[in-house]
């Protein structure tokens, strides 16, 4: 159930409501698209991929899809292989462990936190969004096949 609520500015908000007896446990989830620039001065992007992290249950994962005709169409002379390696490199990070590098012992926080670090290069953070989410897991799936795919 929601109530909407129009402010002085005249911005509607809507405000969930839990009734006694119902379970909403809903979680706060910050995420970036991961933004493919072949050439950053024409500022052209395919988005390639998802990077989600929720605090609340030390989640942190990243999905990729890299759609190479429309790649192609930007810059037909697009290092593929490359922006697949620079892709995996950021799932590895979200994964930990040994395939993290230096990142394998900092907690799901930072490893997030450095990957949404602005940066120059093909591979791209765009700006974060937060959402509320009961599955974070589920959650990057839906965002991949909306915003990707």
């Amino acid at each position: 159930m929601s109530e909407r609520h129009i402010h002085m500015a005249g911005s509607v908000v809507e405000r969930h409501i839990i009734r006694g007896g119902e379970t909403n446990e809903r979680d706060v989830y910050e995420y970036v698209l991961l933004r493919v620039v072949p050439r950053v001065e024409r500022g052209e992007c395919v988005n390639a991929g998802v990077l989600l992290y929720c605090r609340a249950k030390a989640f942190v994962a990243a999905r990729t899809h890299l759609d190479e005709a429309r790649l192609r169409a930007l810059d037909p002379g697009a290092d593929v292989e490359g922006v697949r390696a620079a892709l995996r490199a950021v799932e590895a990070v979200c994964a930990g462990g040994a395939s993290a590098g230096q990142a394998a012992g900092d907690d799901p926080g930072r490893r997030f936190r450095w990957l949404i670090a602005p940066r120059s290069t093909v591979v791209q953070p765009g700006p974060v969004h937060t959402g509320l989410t009961t599955d974070p897991a589920a959650e990057i799936e839906r965002l991949l096949e909306v915003l990707v795919r």
